[in-house]
């Protein structure tokens, strides 16, 4: 996937292919200057890949989960969250204060995202959604739906920390759940970070595998070059 953010998603190797080929997206990224992450799931081959990947320079992100959810069981029952309002967004304001909560959620930039969620804004495979308390942003999270398929997928979903243990995260899980059902889809998935798989795990998420980002950074490679 060519982004930001890029990202290898799927790969098919063997002992004697691996290294050869991790080196070429290595060499395509250098050459455009940009950081990528290679997902590896615990099936993937060769076993070591992680351990090829690592002795290429990457870096282990913190472990993952993916998870999915039956879209044809219903989510359970939950008191919702008081003075909270969440909605779909479909403008650049919202989008920006999206993005907002975001940054305050994983603590990092994420201002690439406001010009690739506004330049989807018209995409049906596409949806944002942000949570507002008393009337201000502390929650948001995408959904991708592919055409053509039966599962969809949750990213980037995040609360702001002042407002966490109140519901939201789970309240968010499940709007976007309920457009993925009304729009079709059987299933819905997530890669989810430790601190999310319990809440995940009560709605009735089901873990298949794990995950490990292994990401080879640009940056990096400036701060070590003569």
């Amino acid at each position: 996937m060519i982004g930001p953010p890029n990202c290898i998603v799927w790969s098919e190797l063997d002992s004697d292919s691996a290294d050869q080929v991790i080196a070429g997206p290595r060499a395509d990224f250098a050459a455009m200057k940009a950081d990528v992450e290679w997902k590896v799931y615990s099936h993937d081959l060769p076993h070591d890949l992680s351990e090829r990947l690592r002795a290429a320079g990457f870096a282990p992100d913190p472990p993952e989960t993916l998870m999915v959810w039956d879209l044809a069981r219903p989510f359970p029952d939950r008191p919702a969250p008081s003075n909270v309002d969440i909605r779909q967004e479909l403008d650049g304001p919202s989008l920006r204060e999206a993005v907002g909560v975001s940054e305050e959620a994983f603590g990092k930039g994420e201002g690439w995202i406001r010009g690739d969620w506004e330049s989807r804004l018209v995409d049906p495979s596409f949806a944002v959604y942000v949570a507002y308390r008393d009337g201000s942003p502390v929650a948001s999270g995408r959904l991708e739906m592919p055409e053509g398929r039966s599962f969809a997928s949750l990213w980037g979903g995040g609360t702001d920390p002042r407002h966490r243990g109140l519901g939201i995260y789970r309240e968010l899980v499940a709007k976007r759940g309920e457009l993925a059902k009304a729009r079709g889809y059987r299933f819905l998935t997530v890669d989810a970070r430790e601190s999310s798989r319990p809440i995940l795990e009560r709605a009735g998420f089901v873990p298949l595998d794990s995950i490990r980002g292994w990401v080879w950074r640009f940056s990096d490679t400036e701060r070590i070059t003569p």
